[in-house]
């Protein structure tokens, strides 16, 4: 049996009614429509935030993968909630100690997911102490002693 759509001359609230029904059918309609990830977001829509090193923590990789990632806990300045930033390049962990200041900026994964295949992580660390944590690894500068 095929079920089909009133039609007619006062087929209007019938009508309206189906689709009232199906209006968040489609995945993530409803998340988009009330702008939940800028409500929730903890940079809360900007692209950088500073925030202060908690810890220093190694994440396990999801499958096929295996290894440690380095990452750092950080709590936000603006609100103090604090995120998982990963700390890309090798040996960038070095250079983060705890209670030093860093700037995170969103990881650029796809539909605001984890970065690759880390579970949870959607930031990574992109200065220290106010210098390119690039810089710090290649050994172009130096960080500042207090």
């Amino acid at each position: 049996m095929v079920v089909k759509k009133t039609r007619g001359l006062f087929a209007g609230r019938k009508l309206l009614l189906r689709r009232k029904k199906f209006r968040f059918a489609k995945k993530g309609e409803r998340s988009r429509r009330f702008k939940l990830y800028i409500k929730y977001d903890p940079l809360e829509g900007a692209p950088m935030a500073r925030g202060i090193v908690l810890e220093k923590r190694e994440i396990e990789v999801k499958q096929p993968h295996s290894g440690l990632r380095k990452c750092v806990r950080v709590q936000l300045i603006k609100n103090g909630r604090a995120v998982t930033a990963h700390v890309p390049f090798p040996g960038g962990i070095k250079f983060i100690n705890e209670h030093d200041e860093v700037i995170i900026e969103r990881a650029g994964a796809p539909q605001r997911g984890a970065l690759g295949d880390m579970p949870g992580v959607k930031f990574r660390v992109i200065k220290v102490a106010g210098i390119s944590l690039k810089e710090l690894v290649r050994g172009k500068k130096q960080k500042p002693v207090r």
